[in-house]
């Protein structure tokens, strides 16, 4: 009975990892080596942005990418 309810909570956790939210607008806070993809005019079509938090006093990384349709969903940036 303890492994069945391992196995639901580890899958729980696990499932909402495989999703990977694409953003309508780049964030201004962003933690160092934290990733964001962000859909915008930088890149041509079918790509998108990421881009990737920095240590104080250094760029972020940006670099277009290619994701498929089922990895992506659109959600907007908060503030």
């Amino acid at each position: 009975m303890r492994s069945l309810a391992l196995g639901l909570i580890i899958s729980a956790v696990s499932v909402p990892c495989f999703a990977q939210t694409i953003l309508k607008s780049e964030p201004l806070a962003l933690a160092p080596y934290e990733v964001v993809f962000v859909q915008d005019a930088s890149c041509m079509a079918g790509k998108v942005l990421k881009v990737t938090g920095s240590i104080r006093g250094l760029h972020r990384r940006k670099i277009c990418v290619s994701l498929a349709a089922e990895q992506a969903s659109l959600a907007t940036a908060t503030p």
